[in-house]
């Protein structure tokens, strides 16, 4: 058989009857309405009006965050020590670099390069950001600072 406009029917339970409310106590929806006993959500605007509904249990499940949260994005931080071990004389250092030698977290934030350590090589380090001592330290070995 062709499946035609006219023979197509609808899947069973897929279509429910319109609930009629107050239409008197045999409908099983009289009275109260199916509104329950007085209360904010029995009243008209009760239901639209009603904004604090649900709001506690939104509020259980949030953790419990304790402390201070800073929304300040922290620097990834890098020591010169590190970049002397791992980078060869005349290179260049810069953000990718340091993620494939494993010195910081892929998708770097920002990059601050430290004075932990010592430089001898004389390299061109890129990063965001860098402290006066490993800034002085990196152009005494006569390496560039290059701020990103």
């Amino acid at each position: 058989m062709a499946i035609k406009l006219s023979n197509l029917k609808t899947k069973t339970g897929s279509r429910h009857r319109k609930k009629r409310i107050g239409r008197g106590n045999a409908s099983g929806h009289g009275t109260y309405s199916g509104r329950g006993q007085k209360g904010q959500r029995s009243r008209s605007g009760g239901k639209k009006g009603l904004k604090i509904r649900g709001l506690k249990r939104n509020i259980r499940n949030l953790p419990k965050l304790r402390g201070f949260h800073s929304h300040f994005i922290r620097m990834q931080v890098v020591n010169l020590k590190d970049i002397e071990a791992k980078f060869k004389k005349q290179e260049i250092v810069n953000p990718a670099k340091l993620i494939d030698y494993g010195l910081i977290r892929k998708k770097p934030l920002k990059i601050k390069i430290l004075a932990r350590g010592k430089i001898t090589k004389k390299l061109t380090i890129e990063a965001h950001a860098f402290s006066k001592t490993a800034e002085q330290a990196i152009e005494k070995a006569g390496g560039k600072v290059v701020k990103l």
